[in-house]
């Protein structure tokens, strides 16, 4: 988990909710992906002007979309350079749930398992008032 941190930490392009996927392999990383585009730097949300709830519409914005999300990209590299993604672990940083296309793509790649941080669904949930967001590096 502190792999994923640090990852995502110094690779994300998202500046709000910076997060990264490690995956692991008999104890070893075997793969790591982080989140983002720059698309939010010159371009509002259509996710925000809609007022979509969280986990809902991510395919209306670039910025969104889910080939953005680390777990995704995660699935991708892993696809990409041939790496044997069965009954592998999934670290997940800076997020509380998986969205659903990347939950099926980590289906489709049998992962074994995926964690998440203790208290993940109040720490990386912008709507509860304990979160850290805005301070995940402090």
């Amino acid at each position: 988990m502190i792999e994923a941190r640090n990852f995502a930490e110094t690779n994300s392009l998202d500046k709000i909710m910076p997060n990264a996927s490690v995956l692991v392999k008999d104890g070893k990383i075997i793969g790591a992906a982080a989140n983002g585009s720059d698309y939010h730097e010159k371009n509002i949300c259509q996710r925000v002007v809609l007022k979509s709830p969280t986990g809902q519409d991510y395919e209306l914005c670039e910025g969104c979309h889910p080939k953005n999300h680390s777990e995704g990209k995660l699935m991708r590299l892993a696809e990409t350079e041939g790496i044997d993604t069965n009954d592998t672990d999934v670290y997940l940083w800076g997020h509380w749930w998986c969205c659903e296309p990347c939950w099926n793509e980590m289906l489709k790649a049998n992962i074994g398992n995926v964690y998440l941080l203790e208290n993940s669904e109040i720490l990386f949930n912008k709507n509860h008032p304990d979160n850290i967001v805005g301070r995940q590096f402090a």
